[in-house]
């Protein structure tokens, strides 16, 4: 079915009932005067509404969305102060990429990416090359266009007549790298999931570089299960590698999450610029960035692993600005929204405000843990981020029951099957956000509580075709 594809209204409500779908005091100010029926949805009215009118119409449609804050499937945020709120829609309006014209919110952007070259221990945060994105799918285009850049003029005797580029990352990646090596030409190489190992394994990554390899895709933070991929396991692997061969393959960290919440909570951990292997690093500043969608950041440990011919300039209070982006007109009130959380909190406060998301996600695994039905594959002690699934030995109904009728209560929870090597394999995920409260997480179990007695007279599985399932990539 093509994407977006509008209603045939011909054959839709009698003129009377679209007359109906309009209550009366919907008018500005006369119940009686103004409109005798409600406009089309897929072609433009004939004529303007009020205002008033319009809201409303879009306002009553949009309340049949699911309520974000008891989203549990998205890893984006879904409350921010009001302050924020105010701050940002002060900015909408100004476009990022004139940076002449806003020179301020240019400003805020520098800051915010030297802020994460300190925080992610770039050898001089000073000259650490970095924008903002949209999020984390363009960051991840970006960084992998670098990636690809630098191999093809390593290799420009070979490519690209006899040479096809490759890049090696774990199944579990999010789809947008799959979305690369599609839409750049780049031979995706995936190691599979084996038994209870969930994500990308060193030493696997190292047996498939080769000459062609541009680079290393390591997940801080699985979308699948919350895991950390061992980062530093990773680039171990390939210093050895390249000790045998001489082949010098360079590491991204996809740290869409963990990049986040790992430099707060896991202070002793190395998986980022401190490890010389490590080349760039993204993240999603509205996901544990803890900002509105979408903002999101790409660094470069130097402007060395940016090829400068994809770096663009424009004036920038006198000076010379690079940009680097693949989308052009954008708000600025992302970035604003960023450098406000960053000032608001500092390091003690993100990590007081990661602390109470992983002590959920902590909590409710263990209360997941205590049924009988359910077995947890992982804990929510990495990503505040856990998945579960059902005992052998449970017959009777399966995640994706439990995941549609937690909807019955307002509660989105996704159910999905893993990918290659462990599709027999079919969780639920629990995404734990800042304003997911311990007081919300016992409502949820309550909820479960409820609904289980009846799972467990079922003669079966009910879910209709759990082949349509998703895995949420997001």
């Amino acid at each position: 079915m093509p994407l977006h594809q509008g209603t045939d209204r011909r054959s839709g409500p009698s003129r009377e009932m679209r007359r109906l779908s309009l209550n009366p005091f919907y008018g500005e100010a006369d119940p009686v005067s103004g409109m005798t029926e409600a406009p089309p949805t897929h072609r433009l009215p004939d004529g303007p509404l009020p205002p008033l009118t319009a809201y409303r119409l879009v306002h009553d449609e949009l309340m049949l969305d699911g309520n974000s804050r008891l989203n549990l499937a998205t890893f984006v945020t879904t409350w921010m102060e009001p302050q924020a709120a105010v701050l940002m829609n002060e900015c909408r309006d100004k476009n990022m990429i004139d940076k002449d014209e806003y020179p301020r919110t240019a400003e805020l952007e520098r800051r915010c990416v030297a802020m994460l070259a300190d925080l992610w221990h770039a050898p001089d945060p000073a000259a650490t090359v970095g924008c903002s994105t949209t999020g984390s799918s363009e960051a991840c285009m970006l960084a992998g266009m670098a990636l690809k850049r630098r191999w093809a003029k390593r290799n420009a005797d070979r490519y690209p007549s006899t040479a096809r580029p490759n890049l090696v990352m774990g199944v579990n990646v999010q789809v947008c790298w799959e979305k690369f090596c599609a839409f750049w030409e780049v031979e995706a190489r995936l190691v599979p999931m084996e038994g209870e190992r969930f994500h990308l394994d060193a030493e696997a990554a190292a047996e498939l570089c080769d000459e062609n390899t541009i680079g290393v895709v390591a997940v801080l933070g699985s979308t699948f299960d919350g895991s950390y991929e061992p980062v530093a396991g990773i680039c171990a692997a390939l210093d050895a590698l390249q000790e045998r061969t001489g082949l010098d393959v360079p590491v991204h960290v996809d740290g869409a999450s963990g990049a986040m919440v790992a430099p707060f909570l896991d202070e002793e951990l190395v998986w980022d610029f401190r490890l010389p292997r490590v080349s760039s690093i993204n993240t999603s500043g509205h996901k544990y960035g803890l900002v509105y969608p979408g903002v999101g950041w790409a660094l470069w440990r130097s402007a060395a692993e940016l090829p400068e011919e994809l770096v663009f300039r424009v004036n920038y209070l006198g000076g010379d600005m690079p940009t680097f982006a693949l989308n052009f007109s954008r708000p600025g009130a992302q970035v604003a929204a960023q450098y406000y959380c960053f000032l608001r909190l500092g390091r003690d406060g993100y990590r007081a405000v990661q602390q109470a998301s992983r002590d959920v996600a902590c909590g409710l695994a263990e209360r997941f843990a205590e049924i009988p039905e359910f077995r947890l594959l992982t804990r929510g002690d990495q990503l505040p981020v856990f998945a579960v699934t059902t005992a052998p030995e449970v017959t009777a109904f399966d995640v994706f029951d439990v995941s549609r009728r937690l909807r019955e209560y307002g509660w989105l929870v996704p159910a999905y099957t893993f990918p290659r090597n462990r599709e027999d394999l079919s969780v639920l995920r629990v995404v734990c956000r800042n304003g997911f409260s311990a007081d919300l997480a016992a409502v949820l179990t309550e909820d479960l509580d409820r609904l289980l007695p009846e799972l467990r007279k079922q003669p079966y599985p009910l879910s209709p075709d759990t082949a349509k399932a998703t895995a949420f990539h997001h």
